[in-house]
């Protein structure tokens, strides 16, 4: 949960490739706009001008050979920002937020697929964001193969580019996280219809506002 002094709602979206994360979050505004919900929505990495020319960095300069580590030092400066200039000034406010990827994704893609271990991501995480865990996370579940089918017909980016056995290691680790934190997640199947997948999540966020409220938050 939050900290005591940060009486927002922080949700956040995490999947392998291909799963619909893009689709799913812009049903879910689409949700909370139709409810009249003060909402921010951001991205990793990215969300604001800083972490975008970092994003850029990250993920489309192809011709650059940025080691693991390094990579994933990127990912958390990234983090570091948008947390300090923009999900922390909205949680204190109130607000909910959905953040497409956090630092779930560091485990999973650096920690796991690039094989640097939980360890090092875990250090990072204690320094960045102590006390702060999503109240939670949904994650969309789809088998590789099947999400790479889905993406074939786009451009990947330089992260995208990787190989098969590079994103079974992130749902592998993925599949970790929820194992060390179930009370955190919920498990979406990918593989069903876009509309099924969204109802569901819809659902589970006006849950969480409902008890939120009741329990004398804004």
């Amino acid at each position: 949960m939050n900290q005591p002094d940060l009486p927002g709602l922080f949700i956040t979206f995490e999947g392998v490739e291909g799963a619909g994360k893009s689709t799913l979050i812009a049903a879910v505004r689409h949700c909370l706009d139709e409810q009249g919900v003060d909402y921010l929505a951001t991205r990793e990495p990215g969300g604001n001008p800083t972490c975008e020319r970092i994003r850029e960095l990250l993920l489309h300069r192809h011709e650059l050979d940025i080691a693991a580590t390094a990579e994933l030092l990127l990912m958390f400066a990234s983090r570091a920002q948008l947390l300090e200039q923009d999900i922390l000034p909205a949680l204190a406010a109130g607000r909910l937020v959905l953040s497409d990827r956090f630092t779930d994704a560091s485990y999973a893609y650096q920690g796991a697929g690039r094989e640097l271990g939980f360890e090092q991501v875990a250090a990072l995480e204690q320094i960045v964001h102590p006390h702060l865990q999503p109240d939670l996370t949904m994650f969309l579940d789809l088998p590789v193969a099947l999400g790479m089918v889905r993406k074939q017909d786009q451009q990947p980016d330089r992260i995208e580019a990787e190989a098969l056995a590079f994103f079974e290691r992130v749902r592998a680790g993925y599949q970790r996280r929820i194992e060390q934190q179930p009370q955190r997640f919920m498990l979406l199947d990918a593989s069903l219809p876009a509309h099924q997948v969204a109802s569901q999540a819809c659902a589970r966020i006006a849950d969480l506002l409902h008890q939120h409220r009741t329990q004398g938050h804004a």
